[in-house]
């Protein structure tokens, strides 16, 4: 009687003692798991990009061939950007939410643009702006960096590529350039993405659809978020 009952004793030991360790088990991997997501969510929160909408205010920019203000078709979609990139964990930081130019003058605008990005440090910023030429006939979607930026060129063909994914009407060639103010004044990587061309009159209509913007915009946050490895 007196080992049966130690028997049944040893037994509720170890069954307690499995299912403890089973419970720390779990409780373990839960933890890593935890600690995993927390980590993922603190490294997409560390990594901020910056969204430049071109232009506003005083400063319209290009004016299409239907009289459609560059400024705010810049806007539109540098807000659906924003949206995927929030959605998706990042830190974004607007230079404008609304018709407003950082400065009066187009000059003093642009050095503010600069000093934001440099004094930011984002791990990337983008210049959302739409494209003119004398030709009516050219149009297309390009991607601009620096000239002496390698970063630069890998973020262009990253999002270039992703541009290409989302059916657009035209992809051009991504493209390097030492003129531009807010590239070579820059620190950080910075794009210039010209979405597309306000002097074709197809291009305009369709830069001016909801469903064309929500496109490039997709395709724009796909390729920030492929470069930022997420």
């Amino acid at each position: 009687m007196g080992i049966l009952l130690l028997m049944a004793t040893l037994a509720g030991i170890i069954v307690v003692s499995q299912k403890t360790g089973e419970y720390l088990n779990s409780r373990n991997k839960k933890e890593v798991e935890t600690s995993g997501k927390l980590k993922e969510k603190a490294e997409k929160e560390e990594q901020t990009v910056i969204l430049d909408s071109g232009h506003g205010g005083r400063d319209p920019g290009k004016i299409g061939t239907q009289g459609t203000k560059e400024k705010e078709m810049n806007l539109c979609i540098a807000k659906k950007v924003e949206r995927h990139l929030k959605e998706a964990g990042i830190t974004v930081i607007m230079t404008r939410t609304d018709d407003a130019g950082m400065a009066d003058s187009q000059v003093e605008d642009l050095k503010e643009r600069v000093k934001l990005i440099n004094e930011t440090k984002p791990v990337l910023a983008v210049s959302i702006h739409q494209n003119s030429y004398p030709d009516p006939s050219v149009f297309g979607t390009q991607v601009f960096y620096y000239t002496h930026s390698r970063e630069g060129e890998n973020a262009a063909k990253v999002v270039q590529e992703a541009l290409q994914k989302v059916e657009l009407q035209k992809n051009r060639e991504i493209k390097a350039n030492d003129t531009y103010y807010m590239l070579k004044k820059t620190e950080p990587p910075v794009l210039i993405v010209e979405c597309g061309f306000l002097s074709n009159p197809e291009e305009e209509a369709l830069l001016c659809e909801d469903a064309y913007q929500e496109k490039l915009a997709e395709g724009i946050a796909n390729g920030i978020l492929s470069y930022l490895q997420i």
